[in-house]
């Protein structure tokens, strides 16, 4: 007892549900550290929803400065902010994510507690990522924009 040693999962979907990228980190390590690194954020544009582990206003202006905008809700203690009714729908959508997460768990078996060797757990996680990207029907959110800018789903 006293000890821990895990790994975490970051992934960057799109509204497909394909992964664009990912990174496997230590248990210990804070969530907001892989979108400090340039590698991980690799040609990544746009609105970037997170949950509110993520939230901080360094990594904020960090990332607006990169051409991203990250789109969390906001903590209790916190002072509420104006949000455009796009983002807020959203981020209601953040579901997708979690829902990806789940197949990679119980579909493509990525959560196994009882690895021998790194090696071992290293090829299992890139199997079951490189399974996830085979997938033929993927969760998806249907989004797109009408030519006026406001934001439509269905």
């Amino acid at each position: 007892m006293g000890w821990f040693f895990g790994f975490k999962l970051h992934l960057i979907i799109n509204d497909k549900g394909e992964i664009l990228n990912f990174m496997l980190t230590p248990g210990n390590v804070d969530d907001r550290e892989p979108l400090k690194q340039v590698k991980f954020l690799k040609n990544i544009k746009g609105k970037l929803c997170a949950d509110k582990g993520y939230i901080g206003q360094a990594l904020f202006e960090n990332l607006f400065t990169d051409g991203i905008q990250l789109i969390t809700k906001v903590k209790n203690n916190m002072k509420n902010s104006l949000m455009s009714i796009a983002d807020k729908i959203l981020l209601r959508k953040r579901t997708l994510t979690e829902t990806v997460n789940d197949e990679l768990k119980n579909i493509a078996q990525i959560e196994y507690s009882r690895h021998r060797s790194f090696d071992k757990f290293i090829a299992d996680s890139l199997s079951a990522i490189a399974a996830y990207c085979f997938f033929e029907k993927k969760p998806a959110i249907d989004l797109y924009f009408v030519k006026d800018g406001q934001l439509s789903m269905f």
